[in-house]
């Protein structure tokens, strides 16, 4: 069976992980799992930008995607970047198997406000349906409130819901379908 796994890394816990935990459930209909004790590696930080690189998170997760995983999405609290970006709320290999989401610029305290953790584990869930979308094909959808469109500030993130719209949900069941048709092959080979 094939698993998609959720790894908080360094402090990052509580309600914003357990939001997405039953988010992808829900969206991607496939058994969730927690991965413990990662962290961010420490190539991945920036000293001079005082964030860390998500590409280099990426790799990192890559070396810790256990046997029975399906997806692994690592959930940290830094601050990430990438070179050409000044920052991005998360990031996934296309078709791939990992993925990172940030919780830093979800947090209305990032920004000066008070916390408010019922908006910060909203949030969450929908970036974490957006970058395990990325990791089942699924591209960025021009529906601004389709969780899989792009969201460069934290009003277009706020605009979506956590269900994919119409046109990515069929795209989603048929990539789904597939996966789930190369696990039932593999699995009848290896048993």
């Amino acid at each position: 069976m094939s698993l998609l796994y959720l790894a908080p890394m360094g402090s990052a816990a509580g309600e914003a992980v357990d939001r997405m935990e039953k988010q992808l459930a829900r969206t991607f209909r496939l058994p969730t799992k927690r991965l413990g004790g990662l962290t961010e590696p420490p190539s991945a930080h920036d000293p001079s930008r005082g964030q860390w690189r998500s590409d280099e998170v990426l790799k990192d997760l890559l070396c810790h995607l256990p046997d029975d995983a399906s997806r692994l999405l690592g959930v940290s609290e830094r601050d990430l970047f990438l070179p050409i970006l000044t920052f991005v709320y998360g990031q996934a290999q296309l078709h791939g198997k990992v993925a990172v989401v940030s919780l830093a610029r979800l947090r209305p305290e990032f920004h000066g406000l008070p916390p408010d953790p019922e908006l910060l584990a909203e949030r969450a869930g929908k970036e974490a349906v957006h970058e395990v979308g990325h990791t089942f094909g699924l591209v960025h959808c021009l529906d601004q409130r389709c969780p899989m469109a792009l969201s460069t500030g934290l009003a277009e993130l706020d605009l979506k819901t956590a269900e994919p719209c119409p046109s990515c949900s069929a795209l989603l069941a048929g990539s789904l379908d597939m996966h789930r048709t190369r696990s039932e092959d593999r699995g009848r080979r290896e048993g």
